[in-house]
């Protein structure tokens, strides 16, 4: 080592340094260079240079590894995503095996038939089908706006044990058996549906869905022409379905940023405006979920609709009027005294039921998806 390379002044180095582009990557020879040369430093505890040189130190790698923990976490998760999904695909493809030999003898015509003749080869769930739509739609107008408002009183009004208290109550009320609502809907709720169904009729039936007329035409007035419809049904249904949707509302308003609420307020906003500006808009999604999840629970509610409708295998346009059906509660009803190919038939009719429910929930999951709660309460 001489003199000069010892006193290397910093210019000397800016000079010899100034044809090499210090920020372009290194080639393989001028990186052997650079860790000969960091070799030759002494390790600090007096060794001379060149002495004890090691390897360049390795970089560090930023790839963890995960824990016992979170391993045995993602494998239940995904084994029990992975049954469910499986569990669902068995039963449709249960259905569609058993329901095989009937939509083979009736074909689409299975959509469009009222009757359901299953010995006589002449079967379909039309009538069926639109009593178990008209149910559902009538259990949503009743419980949808008695879900909201609880929502609300749970989440912005009442305060301390007695919000305790109601939301405990509420969530027992989801747990009551159908048979129990359907007791309460023959021997209770009936009666006195039956005067509010009247009134409706008589100021209403000029509207052909509220009118109840006999086979002439002309309009009936006697109670027993307004019980067992599918009015009380949906009313029985409805108020069913109230807890759950009650719920999962409440969980998403809950949810709303606190500082939304308060800037809220801030600007001089009443605690209405202050629900309909912020809780609204950011629980939209909950709104959505809690009412399709209930949809898809008025659809397949079997016993209550069972105890409480008047079977009827022909589409009955008047809600008021007596006599109805559903997909479900036709399966109650002709399950024990079907034949081979009357069972067959009866799958046929749970396969779509199946669908349609698929169907609900799918279109849920994607107006929820797309409803980017809570966005638009900025």
């Amino acid at each position: 080592m001489t003199e000069k390379d010892v006193f290397q002044t910093i210019d000397d180095v800016f000079i010899e340094n100034e044809s090499r582009d210090l920020f372009a990557p290194l080639d393989e020879d001028e990186r052997a260079a650079q860790n000969a040369s960091d070799g030759n430093i002494g390790d600090g505890n007096g060794d001379r240079p060149g002495e004890g040189a090691t390897d360049a130190p390795r970089k560090r790698s930023l790839i963890s590894r995960r824990s016992r923990s979170d391993t045995v976490f993602q494998t239940v998760a995904f084994a029990a995503g992975a049954t469910t999904v499986g569990i669902m695909l068995a039963v449709g493809l249960f259905l569609s095996i058993r329901a095989g030999s009937a939509l083979q003898v009736a074909g689409f015509s299975f959509l469009f038939t009222q009757e359901w003749s299953p010995e006589t080869q002449n079967f379909g769930i039309a009538a069926v089908l639109f009593g178990t739509i008209t149910i559902a739609v009538i259990a949503l107008c009743v419980g949808f706006p008695l879900a909201l408002g609880t929502a609300l009183l749970l989440s912005e009004v009442v305060r301390g044990r007695v919000r305790s208290f109601l939301v405990s109550l509420v969530d027992l009320m989801a747990a009551v058996p159908s048979i129990v609502f359907g007791l309460w809907g023959v021997f209770f709720l009936q009666a006195a549906i039956v005067p509010v169904a009247e009134w409706i009729s008589t100021y209403f039936g000029w509207i052909p869905f509220f009118a109840v007329t006999g086979e002439d035409g002309a309009r009936l007035t006697e109670a027993s022409a307004f019980t067992s419809s599918a009015f009380i049904a949906g009313i029985v249904v409805g108020l069913m379905v109230v807890p759950t949707q009650a719920s999962v509302m409440r969980e998403a308003f809950s949810q709303a940023p606190i500082g939304e609420r308060e800037g809220a307020f801030a600007l001089g906003a009443t605690r209405w405006g202050m629900i309909t500006t912020v809780v609204l808009p950011f629980g939209r999604g909950g709104i959505i979920g809690g009412t399709m999840l209930g949809l898809g629970r008025a659809l397949g509610e079997t016993i209550a609709v069972y105890m409480i409708i008047s079977p009827l295998f022909s589409i009955n346009w008047q809600v008021l009027k007596t006599g109805t059906n559903s997909v479900s509660a036709l399966i109650a009803l002709r399950y024990g005294e079907a034949s081979e190919f009357g069972l067959s038939a009866l799958m046929a009719a749970g396969l779509v039921l199946f669908l349609i429910t698929l169907v609900v929930n799918f279109t849920a999951s994607s107006i929820v998806a797309r409803s980017r709660s809570g966005a638009e309460s900025l």
